[in-house]
């Protein structure tokens, strides 16, 4: 076909579907309109994760729950990590709950690509719309077990006056978004690896132990001053340590760790979005 009739028949044509001319170039605006989508994605993943048991949501009750008691008996009561003036139940489940939201977003994450490739092989939508999805999805259990740590603070406030809100309580939005871009961003880098490295997929569940025992989710921070450094760059530890401070009246706000932990959620967010929209076009030759 000659040049001229190439540019006739391409003129000729209302809508020309052509591939994304860079890697870089990320359209953000195409998760909006495809906002049902991500709300039958979030509708998919609560009702699988219930799927088949018995109790159902509920579950996401009773685990946090079993956990805050292991926690409070070992190192609270046995090993000493909870910090004095405040109850321990109150202390581990504050934490607790908020860790459970990353640790969950970054493990459904870390496996989009795997999970979903039926369908991303099939039909045309945003690949960002999985991830996005998980966050949502993941932030119902979350709301549902906030809802009962609100009552667990008003039980422990009317009865004991042991507890007490702080002005810091007006970032704790900003901490649950900040939370969902840091899991969102590590799980989405996990993801566009593991279409080649298979390995990764088993080693995401011991790499996020390993990181809650590496975040002050089982003790108090001021019990491991020597360590000081690990927490410095660790960016889970001050969006946990001002979550605490915000409900509890414990802990302590360090701008500085605090700055070190934002600067770190933004980068590695970036960093999963861009590899992830690299990853995207090819990853049905490799998946």
């Amino acid at each position: 076909m000659k040049g001229n009739e190439y540019s006739e028949l391409y003129d000729s044509y209302e809508n020309v579907v052509l591939p994304r001319r860079h890697w870089w170039q990320i359209d953000l605006k195409a998760l909006w309109r495809y906002r049902d989508l991500i709300m039958l994605f979030v509708k998919r993943s609560f009702v699988t994760q219930y799927k088949q048991t018995v109790l159902g949501p509920l579950w996401a009750i009773i685990q946090p729950i079993l956990t805050t008691l292991v926690f409070t008996v070992v190192f609270g009561n046995i090993a000493g990590l909870a910090p004095s003036g405040v109850p321990k139940f109150a202390f581990y489940f504050c934490g607790y709950i908020l860790w459970s939201y990353f640790a969950a977003c970054l493990t459904a994450t870390s496996n989009t690509f795997i999970s979903n490739a039926h369908i991303m092989g099939k039909a045309y939508f945003p690949r960002l719309c999985a991830p996005v999805s998980t966050a949502i999805s993941q932030l119902i259990s979350f709301a549902i077990q906030f809802v009962l740590f609100m009552g667990i603070w008003i039980y422990y406030y009317a009865a004991y006056g042991s507890v007490s809100v702080t002005s810091y309580i007006f970032m704790v939005p900003l901490l649950i978004l900040q939370t969902a871009l840091l899991s969102m961003g590590v799980g989405i880098i996990v993801s566009s690896l593991t279409t080649k490295y298979r390995d990764l997929t088993h080693l995401v569940s011991f790499g996020v132990q390993l990181w809650m025992y590496a975040s002050p989710v089982a003790y108090d921070t001021s019990k491991f001053e020597r360590f000081g450094f690990l927490f410095k760059y660790n960016p889970v530890t001050p969006i946990i340590n001002i979550f605490r401070l915000a409900f509890l009246g414990v802990g302590e706000f360090q701008p500085v760790q605090y700055g070190i932990s934002v600067a770190v959620t933004v980068i590695v967010f970036v960093i999963g979005v861009i590899l992830f929209n690299r990853v995207e076009k090819n990853f049905t030759d490799t998946v």
